[in-house]
């Protein structure tokens, strides 16, 4: 057989040789199920196949296809080309023929297709099958992570009513420093110092923001900042976090079975997590009633904590933290909830993600114990947004407040003597102007 040189490979009749090469790679590679150099050993059968089909294909021809039964075998089939592209963010298929992908913080629509809803349900199957997770009629949707740490969630319907989706947040290789976020405007320099500052010193800490905005990205940065002797115990429904330290815990949260038994939730973790003797407990993210259990134990003993949370508003994450308590099922008047909260959480840093895609703390927020019925927050540093530019640009600042925070002794006493420049005022004007008389 020879081909015509104009063929594509997305012609009909090179999908069906495509689909004809994977059945032969299929049959190969699991009779040889040795996991060492498995590209050369995929090309080698496809250059034994061509040769025993009599096949006259074009070299580009043949690296085209050589390059998709690759990403079919080893990758992700036609999303490996996203995956692997670094400028990509995030990957959605929202069906067969509508997949898009996040760049710079923008949507874009791409041309890549399936050919049938049911290879897409391969696809989610593929992903989840490692990971001992199940999508079905009874369990339609699924989290799951891909083997680079990549958040994924699927779902099939009859939950998505127009068909199966795949929604990919992809894993950034080379964690994100510090100074790079400083580089990107995301923060100061002086912002970063004191949230080193409040790390260090065993300040309880929440990651607010939306869908996006970067919290886990932060929430990695602040963990940097934990000493290297402490022991760390991290808590996550798909683990993505990527910490440095030696001594670190990693717990995941498990599905239930087919028969809806065996679930390990959240909740179970953080209780777990402590009678394994932890310095510090890094949650992924609070969504249910597992926040009272992580607040109990921030108020008794287990300082130091950092977590994140769904708000639009260092306020709204207090109402937020105060909805999930009540989601734990015990029967607390809401003022105790409150309380709880005022104690136990030091500092709010709201994060968020800008008309123009760009991401940005936009508050850093002490919570300064009650008032009556009323929780106290006293915003330290803020974003004060000017305008925007012809580009679409949101043109803004960081800036301090003016205002030293109350729990400034703590970080004193850890070694940190932050000069009033870092809060945007003399010490004078602070106290003198009547701003925090305490």
């Amino acid at each position: 057989m020879t081909t015509n040189t104009t063929l594509s490979v997305h012609s009909a009749e090179l999908k069906k040789l495509k689909a004809h090469l994977l059945g032969i790679i299929g049959r190969e590679l699991e009779t040889q199920p040795s996991t060492e150099n498995r590209e050369e050993m995929v090309r080698q059968i496809l250059h034994q196949s061509y040769e025993s089909l009599r096949l006259n294909l074009p070299m580009q021809l043949k690296e085209e296809l050589f390059n998709e039964i690759l990403a079919e075998v080893l990758g992700f089939g036609v999303l490996q080309p996203l995956l692997d592209d670094p400028t990509i963010s995030e990957v959605m298929v929202n069906g067969r023929n509508s997949v898009y992908i996040e760049r710079n913080g923008k949507l874009e629509k791409t041309g890549i297709t399936f050919d049938s809803d049911a290879e897409i349900v391969q696809l989610i199957e593929k992903i989840i099958f490692p990971l001992g997770r199940r999508i079905d009629i009874d369990s339609p949707t699924v989290d799951a992570r891909l083997p680079d740490g990549s958040r994924v969630n699927a779902t099939i319907p009859p939950v998505t009513i127009d068909g199966p989706t795949i929604t990919i947040r992809k894993f950034k290789k080379g964690k994100l420093t510090v100074e790079q976020l400083i580089e990107y405007g995301s923060l100061t320099p002086m912002m970063a110092e004191f949230i080193r500052a409040c790390v260090i010193a065993r300040l309880n800490i929440v990651i607010s923001g939306g869908t996006g905005s970067g919290k886990t990205t932060l929430l990695n940065v602040l963990s940097s900042y934990i000493p290297a002797n402490e022991r760390i115990i991290t808590i996550e429904d798909a683990a993505e976090l990527q910490l440095q330290q030696d001594h670190v815990v990693r717990m995941e949260t498990k599905p239930a079975n087919i028969d809806g038994r065996y679930a390990v939730t959240i909740r179970d973790l953080v209780r777990n997590s402590l009678r394994m003797r932890p310095d510090r407990i890094v949650i992924g993210e609070v969504r249910g009633g597992e926040a009272l259990d992580m607040l109990q134990a921030m108020n008794t003993g287990h300082d130091g904590s950092l977590t994140t949370l769904h708000a639009n508003t260092p306020r709204d994450a207090v109402s937020r933290l105060e909805t999930m308590c009540l989601m734990a099922g015990m029967d607390m008047p809401i003022k105790v909830i409150r309380e709880q909260i005022a104690s136990a959480i030091d500092l709010v840093i709201q994060q968020s993600r800008l008309k123009d895609g760009s991401r940005k703390v936009t508050s850093i927020t002490e919570i300064a114990g009650m008032e009556g019925d009323t929780v106290v927050m006293t915003e330290i540093f803020r974003f004060e947004q000017t305008g925007i530019d012809p580009d679409g640009k949101v043109i803004g600042q960081l800036k301090p407040t003016g205002i030293r925070p109350l729990f400034t002794p703590r970080l004193e006493a850890a070694g940190f003597k932050l000069g009033p420049e870092v809060f945007g005022a003399s010490l004078g004007s602070m106290f003198n102007n009547g701003q925090r008389r305490r």
